[in-house]
């Protein structure tokens, strides 16, 4: 399984590039349909942890993933689970029920 990853900590106190970075993380995960995506917003005081959860809680983002996981054994790090559906066209149909 494939996975993409985000560290955050260089850019921990740029707002804008934060959310530039989630945004175009989620996209590409749905783009390539990426099942997981691993945010590392580090462990620090846990505001970096907030605001990326605060994002993802966002409507416009929320319904491109599946769930969130916040990492048991890492508080600096937080798993986006994506789920695809298969979508069959009709001539893929046809030749299924033609076997």
């Amino acid at each position: 399984m494939s996975k993409l990853k985000l560290d955050l900590h260089d850019i921990y106190n740029k707002g804008q590039q934060i959310d530039n970075a989630l945004e175009e993380i989620i996209k590409e995960a749905v783009d390539k349909k990426i099942k997981l995506v691993e945010i590392i917003p580090g462990k620090g005081s846990g505001q970096l942890k907030k605001k990326v959860i605060r994002f993802l809680q966002l409507p416009s983002i929320k319904n491109q993933y599946h769930r969130l996981e916040k990492d048991a054994k890492n508080f600096g790090r937080i798993f986006v689970h994506f789920k695809f559906c298969l979508l069959y066209t009709s001539d893929a149909a046809d030749e299924r029920s033609s076997v």
